[in-house]
């Protein structure tokens, strides 16, 4: 493979190609001749076809239309009706990104309007719709991959050589082996570090936000080296899974990050927004906004079921998990047919107001590595209708008696859906139209759910399509940005639902609320997340009425009179019935299945239940076990 290049050059006319170079597994090509570029009468689809590598022609930097004029040209081209916003070029690549509200519009009837852009300004156009929400971060986020642009050409191009260059490590036998470096038999930090003769990656690199005592993967494990590193892949954007990324480029990583894009927006600002809550508690960063920056610079963003190599011996696609937004369960095709593996990540295999539910079928599966968060035998959600129900009695009463609603929210996920779940009830009279107050990171994401309708379930996002019928543009949400308004909230405005972060009460704007509607009994706490084993939001959960803040000089006790409720079945996870159910759809049915992701008993109680019913091997690792999987 190491040859490739030279080899598709063979099959193209003298000349034509100006450079060639690797964009992460994908191969670009270069032309200075403006005909060739417009026109190749099929050579590059032949070549495509006989490698089966994707191969994309652009044309040179040198003979690209000048910014100016190419912006000119490209908004005389659109009709006005497509509402262009933003047109962003990316010079290194020779690509331009046009925002429109109506991206049909931009393309034309089969593609008449992008033809005519390429070849009057002989820029590549990619189109995108604008967010219905603007959003400032991920203006920024965006910012940082289009000022990088020459870093990353060279980036993705390094990242190629790693991938078609052939084997680095001797390879005397075939095997597999993946050690728990984080997320055996626990909720949080999950971190898989998956080893074969050539390759070394990471699955998922998460902080344990409850705990300050098993907060961080277990990076000196023996076996983990981060030099040796190959690549890191992301299942999706909850801190549990990614938030100690940044920390493997502050202390040298340079390869590459796998994830949606959706995940990599999301992550990056769950991270931004990490990093100024210990702050404000006090506590050092374990990592700045520079590493966070350092890791979107290394993102290599892949589509549901897009196929890509990242290592000489390791394929990856990813697949919906219907958990969150852009969420993904990992697919690992190893060694040249030796096996195939699964990695859930956190699944949801049922339909909610958001997404569709996880995706049960694959080209091949031997290993399944499943969650188990609510994997135990009385793990049993109710259903959604129970949820809705409860969910509309508790704000009825609440409102009655002239108090106040608290929602503790993961900013993304948990969030969106209670805000689809409130804006519907709203509109069909099945709760009274009280405020609803946002707090905290949940707008920031609610934004890039409306710049990515895609990943939403087909309702959401006809929704989002229409201005008029966005559910998160409802008028009964107000947005609130800062402490005054926060203190406004509770002393000046009547009985009202609040949202904010965190969802745990691990910090954020949720625990400064809840010191201020706690011992008021006219009030009412709603959980409607899981809560991680020593989080505050477990600890109140469990019954646990005074609660301690503040240091040993001046500590402060807050007693807990409010309501305290939980609603499980809106979670982002799948009950035991569903665990069990999707372990049955796998097509091909696995041969052997590893358990992760939940408490002791949770993980010990699925594993043996999928092995009663199901026949195949089962194992529930702990932190540090390696298990050889091939």
């Amino acid at each position: 493979m190491g040859e490739i290049i030279k080899e598709i050059l063979k099959n193209l006319p003298e000349k034509k190609i100006s450079d060639a170079c690797f964009e992460g597994a994908n191969i670009v090509l270069y032309t200075k001749d403006k005909s060739f570029f417009l026109d190749n009468n099929g050579l590059i689809k032949k070549i495509v076809s006989d490698i089966k590598k994707r191969i994309e022609l652009r044309p040179d930097p040198a003979i690209t239309m000048e910014l100016e004029k190419a912006e000119k040209e490209i908004r005389k081209i659109i009709p006005e009706e497509a509402g262009i916003d933003q047109v962003i070029f990316d010079p290194q690549r020779s690509m331009v990104i046009i925002e429109a509200e109506k991206p049909g519009l931009v393309i034309g009837k089969q593609g008449s309007f992008l033809r005519d852009i390429r070849e009057k300004t002989l820029w590549v156009p990619l189109i995108r719709r604008k967010p219905a929400i603007r959003s400032k971060l991920i203006e920024n986020i965006r910012a940082v991959l289009y000022q990088q642009s020459d870093f990353r050409r060279k980036f993705l191009d390094k990242t190629g050589h790693r991938i078609y260059d052939g084997w680095l490590r001797e390879k005397k036998h075939e095997w597999i082996r993946v050690t728990y470096l984080g997320g055996g038999r626990q909720v949080g930090r999950s971190c898989l570090f998956l080893q074969t003769p050539e390759s070394r990656i990471l699955l998922d690199c998460g902080v344990n936000v409850a705990s300050d005592d098993e907060a961080y993967p277990f990076l000196e494990a023996p076996e983990f080296d981060i030099k040796q590193l190959d690549a890191v892949i992301v299942s999706h954007a909850h801190l549990d899974h990614c938030g100690f990324v940044p920390y493997l480029f502050k202390y040298g990583y340079e390869g590459p990050v796998y994830c949606t894009a959706p995940t990599r927006d999301v992550m990056a600002l769950l991270l931004l927004d990490y990093v100024k809550i210990m702050r404000s508690e006090g506590k050092e960063p374990i990592f700045t906004s520079e590493e966070i920056k350092e890791m979107v610079k290394h993102t290599i963003c892949l589509d549901y079921e897009e196929v890509s190599d990242v290592t000489p011996d390791v394929r990856l696609t990813l697949y919906n998990a219907g958990h969150i937004l852009g969420s993904s369960m990992v697919h690992l095709h190893i060694g040249n047919g030796l096996h195939n593996m699964l990695y859930t990540g956190d699944m949801k295999f049922g339909r909610t107001m958001l997404l569709e539910p996880a995706a049960t079928v694959f080209p091949r599966l031997e290993t399944l590595m499943i969650e188990s968060t609510y994997g135990g035998k009385d793990n049993i959600l109710p259903s959604r209708e129970e949820c809705e129900n409860q969910f509309s009695n508790i704000v009825a009463e609440t409102i009655k008696r002239n108090g106040k609603v608290l929602i503790p929210v993961l900013g993304v996920g948990r969030a969106q859906e209670v805000i689809i779940l409130m804006e519907s009830m709203i509109r069909e009279k099945q709760m009274e139209d009280v405020p609803v107050f946002i707090d905290g990171m949940v707008w920031d994401v609610t934004a890039i759910h409306t710049a990515y309708p895609e990943y939403l379930n087909n309702t959401i996002r006809k929704l989002i399509f229409h201005k008029d019928q966005n559910p998160f543009l409802s008028d009964s949400f107000k947005r609130v940005g800062s402490q005054k308004e926060r203190m406004q909230v509770v002393e000046e405005t009547g009985p009202c639902v609040i949202m904010a972060t965190s969802g745990m009460l691990v910090g954020g704007p949720s625990v400064e609320y809840l010191k201020q509607l706690a011992d008021n009994p006219k009030n009412s706490l709603v959980f409607s997340c899981y809560q991680g084993e020593g989080s505050l939001g477990r600890r109140i959960q469990r019954g646990e009425r005074e609660i301690i803040f503040g240091s040993s000089a001046k500590q402060e006790v807050l007693p807990i009179k409010c309501e305290v409720h939980t609603i499980e079945g809106l979670t982002g996870h799948s009950g035991r019935n569903q665990l069990m159910n999707f372990v049955n759809k796998c097509e091909p049915r696995p041969k052997k299945v590893i358990v992760n992701h939940g408490e002791n008993s949770r993980c010990l109680d699925l594993a043996s239940s999928i092995h009663k019913q199901n026949r195949v091997e089962t194992n529930a690792p702990r932190n540090l076990e390696a298990i050889r999987v091939k």
